[in-house]
């Protein structure tokens, strides 16, 4: 299901927008924000009465906080509150929501107190936070990291930026975080994710009406979303369903080639070609017998002989009739980075307009070649579909920064390398993130783990991308789904081998359930149209 991942300016303005065009007011907003943390704490702890302290700071958050804990009081539970700061200093709905907490004849304190507590709640900062988190607030958020209580917090953790995903100076490690509308997109990105627990969103009041019109930038999956699949003509064939043209794999060096190959095919596309270095000819055949295979030898690696130059001219006219064959063209996994590797590249950039994924050390080759970087760049068939999946490495080379730099600036570099390019944009991270020059929207990847940090996933993906995109999708549309898909195979494996097991090919063997979840009702997946409860219709 998609979901919008919204900033902390934009969840402002439709919290504004609320409050002044649709005349609900800031209070109910936040009593109904505070009944729906209740809802999901007693959902996670039961109904108990817990020990529980309340630790809220002078914004809205902190108001927040002060209702849940009044909740939480009125149902049985022994609350402490503590306000940190000058109370005077408080918003105008915190300030209401602390006098009616003293109106039930509870007492708020301005430091946390010694006493044991089962849980904590965490309403210090809110989404607005960004400065480094120092003093009084500081020591509050250790102390509730050291607590050994449970630990929720609201909308969420203190201490984390809510653009960024950054820790400003320390933050609330969370147990479970509540938010409210909608997801933030610092609590996808790596670290705030890490920092957030269990994530869960609620409706408080604040929805889609709120845009007035501007839908957020960014967006995720979440769960199964149908819409990530291809349409498959009942009445196709192998050619309707797509004809990726790969090349990869240098001389003795198969696995990127095979696994790039193997992925597409397994996404949906009917035929795939390899091109690849003669000694893998072999070993490809034997691993995916269902894909062609078009050979280049010494001649085509370094080797100038008289042989060597005639089998190049042969193969060069061979390539030109591929490519005229195909739809799709992958170039990159294990090519290397010598001559004939730029050659290669050279002739998918200049001599093609098919739709081209680069991948790998094609990167590599774009990165180190100013010539070629122009050429793509400043290529007359701007509607051509090209899309770029560097990991963070090689979008760093790619965009001429630091890797530290690219991840300070995850949601603004790979947008502005897209421009300057022309090209859909796949930055793969823990949090891969996908953008097109022209886009109203851009993708933050929410599936996948730590298991697919690992040789050949990037190949796979590479496969899955191209295989996508050879059916007929739009490039953002293929990246976005082969990026979804592929972090949801990877989370398949996981649950079969663990994290620390997976391996490439365990990601391209969990592509088909990876699929088959996409789908509302699994029923049809495999249905005949023509039938009906077993009856000719």
């Amino acid at each position: 299901m998609k979901e919008y991942l919204v900033t902390a300016s934009q969840m402002k303005r439709y919290d504004t927008n609320t409050i002044e065009k649709c005349h609900i007011p800031a209070l109910v907003l936040m009593e109904r924000a505070a009944l729906v943390t209740v809802e999901e704490l007693r959902r996670v702890c039961g109904n108990h009465p817990y020990r529980v302290l309340v630790v809220a700071g002078g914004g809205n958050n902190g108001g927040d906080g002060l209702a849940v804990g009044r909740l939480l009081m009125l149902e049985g539970c022994h609350v402490t509150y503590v306000l940190l700061g000058d109370g005077k200093k408080c918003s105008p709905e915190t300030a209401r929501q602390a006098d009616i907490v003293r109106a039930y004849q509870a007492q708020i304190f301005s430091t946390i107190q010694d006493g044991e507590y089962n849980i904590v709640i965490d309403a210090i900062f809110g989404i607005g936070l960004s400065r480094q988190v120092e003093g009084a607030h500081r020591s509050a958020i250790e102390w509730i990291n050291n607590s050994g209580a449970y630990i929720c917090s609201v909308d969420i953790p203190s201490g984390i930026q809510a653009d960024t995903g950054e820790v400003m100076g320390c933050a609330v490690h969370a147990d479970l975080t509540v938010t409210y509308g909608f997801y933030k997109v610092g609590h996808v990105l790596y670290p705030g994710a890490a920092y957030a627990g269990k994530l869960i969103c609620r409706q408080m009041g604040i929805d889609k009406y709120s845009f007035m019109g501007t839908e957020p930038y960014w967006y995720t999956h979440i769960g199964t979303d149908a819409m990530l699949l291809p349409h498959r003509r009942p009445d196709g064939n192998k050619g309707t369903f797509g004809k990726v043209l790969v090349i990869a794999g240098n001389r003795d060096i198969a696995g990127a080639a095979m696994l790039a190959a193997k992925s597409a095919f397994r996404t949906g596309a009917g035929m795939v070609k390899m091109v690849t270095a003669i000694e893998n000819r072999a070993i490809i055949q034997q691993y995916v017998p269902e894909a062609m295979i078009l050979s280049y030898g010494a001649g085509m690696q370094g080797h100038e002989d008289s042989a060597g130059a005639f089998y190049e001219q042969r193969f060069m006219e061979e390539l030109k009739e591929a490519e005229t064959w195909a739809d799709v063209i992958l170039v990159g996994p294990g090519i290397g980075t010598a001559q004939h590797a730029r050659e290669l590249l050279k002739f998918c950039l200049s001599e093609s307009s098919l739709a081209l994924v680069i991948d790998a050390d094609g990167l590599n080759i774009l990165a180190r070649d100013k010539e070629l970087r122009q050429a793509l760049a400043s290529r007359q068939e701007m509607d051509r579909t090209v899309i770029l999946t560097p990991h963070i490495g090689e979008f760093a080379r790619l965009y001429g920064c630091s890797i530290a730099q690219v991840k300070k600036h995850l949601t603004d570099y790979p947008l502005e390398l897209s421009r300057r390019l022309h090209c859909t944009v796949v930055c793969k991270d823990a949090r891969t993130i996908v953008v097109c020059p022209e886009g109203k929207h851009g993708y933050i990847n929410a599936t996948g783990n730590s298991g697919m940090a690992t040789a050949g996933s990037g190949d796979v993906l590479a496969g899955m991308v191209s295989g996508l995109l050879a059916q007929g999708m739009s490039g953002f549309e293929a990246a976005v789904a082969g990026v979804c898909l592929h972090g949801t195979a990877g989370d398949l494996a996981a649950e079969k081998k663990t994290e620390a097991s997976v391996m490439a090919g365990d990601i391209i063997d969990n592509i088909p359930d990876a699929l088959l979840l996409q789908c509302k009702d699994k029923a049809d997946v495999n249905r005949n149209p023509i039938f009906e409860n077993g009856a000719k219709t």
